[in-house]
């Protein structure tokens, strides 16, 4: 598909009119295994010199197809799909580190993943360090041991909206000669390609944007096919090294796809396997990303924008309002949009954003991103908990801080809902007279609103 444009991707790329039939939509194969012809081909499925499929952990023409397209829009060698986007993490973590490796993360990623590299690495006696700052080269590079086998980090961390300088860190990581994984969930492949701008491998959550109604689950790791990793055999003798039943390394059976093979058999031992369903229903959801992504993203600028010159708004955190120290480098990058996913800061603390979440009628209360319908939480007693008062300070996660998905629906009715919302929030009990005295904002055309 190389030369044509994104959407025209989404809809054909690595699209195969298998069997007989010539299905123009891709098969739901819901098959655990698969037939072989004879002896000898069971035996080169499994020793991998035949590429056919044996069983479904392992791989599955659907699965497959889901596969190749996000590579292609990734502008990757080849991807795997998996269960989860957790599982898409925890996998391509696993499959380059051993015991007495050193992981450096930067630390405003997702929070699940902050406790898998702090919590359950350790166990496995990795030892993990998290970069405040993400843009900060210098403390990165202080970071780096000679131990250093990964760096992570996301290109639109949640619910902060601090982008990434992707490049900057890839010359870094490659200056070092260490694989850098970025978790590309909340730009998505439409507004952001890291793997064009020096990534070695970009892992998705594809529960979120990639299948975008908020029906399945699924996670995605794309391999760029870059990385050397036969120059390199010591820090990663599972990939270089170590001779499978044909007498080859991953490295020298598929130097362009090594990790990706390697990060198969990972998979295939820890059984994180998607449903062929789930790799259907994703399927179905990329071919209209760019349209929904587009969307969402036009929706949540206007409403940044109106949420910033609310009188019941502390702060908004969007990297396409300039008034966002992240807004220079997002320029550089997001050129079709800023994202879909912001934070609003309330005022009143706890109390206001129990009361801005409790009036809301349009926005969904949910644990989730990237769907179709807009969608609200609170970062501090739910995705965030385990963390001290310190550790939310730290991380700018505020008492009234709200994270805010936005939907495809009407802007108008997003702004009467957020309108409503912000309404309750001056009425709280409790709540300081100084607070009390800032006017509430009354109603007023949506329309004329999101002309700010």
């Amino acid at each position: 598909m190389s030369g044509l444009g994104f959407s025209t991707r989404q809809l054909h790329a690595g699209e195969r009119y298998d069997g007989p039939h010539a299905p123009r939509a891709t098969p739901i194969h819901l098959s655990a295994g698969f037939v072989f012809d004879d002896f000898d081909q069971a035996h080169a499925r499994f020793a991998g010199t035949d590429d056919g499929f044996s069983y479904t952990r392992v791989g599955n023409p659907t699965n497959a197809a889901a596969e190749r397209r996000i590579a292609d829009l990734e502008s990757g060698s080849g991807a795997l799909l998996v269960g989860s986007g957790q599982a898409a993490v925890a996998t391509t973590i696993l499959a380059l580190v051993s015991t007495g490796d050193h992981v450096l993360s930067s630390s405003s990623i997702y929070e699940g993943t902050r406790e898998l590299l702090r919590d359950d690495l350790a166990r496995l006696g990795v030892t993990v360090d998290f970069i405040a700052e993400p843009n900060d080269l210098a403390a990165w590079e202080r970071g780096i041991r000679p131990n250093t086998r990964v760096v992570f980090a996301e290109s639109i961390p949640n619910p902060k909206n601090d982008v990434l300088d992707v490049a900057a860190l890839a010359r870094l990581t490659r200056r070092h000669a260490i694989p850098f994984v970025v978790d590309n969930t909340l730009a998505t492949p439409y507004l952001l390609r890291p793997l064009e701008d020096g990534a070695d491998i970009v892992v998705h959550s594809a529960s979120k944007f990639l299948a975008g109604h908020g029906t399945v689950l699924g996670g995605v790791i794309v391999d760029g096919g870059t990385f050397p990793w036969a120059a390199h055999a010591d820090a990663y003798p599972q990939i270089a090294r170590t001779p499978g039943p044909d007498g080859l390394t991953f490295a020298e059976r598929l130097p362009h796809a090594a990790f990706l093979d390697f990060a198969r058999r990972v998979a295939m031992r820890y059984g994180p396997v998607p449903s062929p369903l789930n790799a259907f229903l994703i399927l179905q959801g990329i071919e209209t990303l760019s349209l929904r992504v587009q969307r969402q993203s036009d929706s949540a600028l206007h409403l940044a924008r109106w949420l910033e010159g609310h009188p019941q708004v502390e702060s908004v955190d969007y990297s396409g309002l300039p008034s966002s120290p992240h807004h220079a480098v997002a320029r550089r990058y997001l050129t079709r949009g800023f994202g879909a996913v912001l934070a609003v800061t309330v005022r009143g603390g706890v109390d206001g954003a129990r009361a801005f979440t409790n009036a809301l009628r349009v926005f969904t209360r949910m644990t989730h991103l990237g769907d179709v319908r807009s969608l609200v939480l609170h970062p501090a007693t739910t995705t965030h908990v385990l963390r001290d008062a310190d550790e939310l300070a730290a991380a700018g996660i505020h008492p009234g801080l709200l994270r805010l998905s936005i939907g495809l629906e009407d802007l108008d009715d997003l702004v009467a809902d957020l309108d409503r919302a912000l309404g309750a929030v001056a009425g709280v009990a409790g709540a300081s007279s100084a607070q009390a005295e800032v006017p509430v904002v009354e109603a007023v055309a949506p329309r004329r609103l999101l002309a700010v």
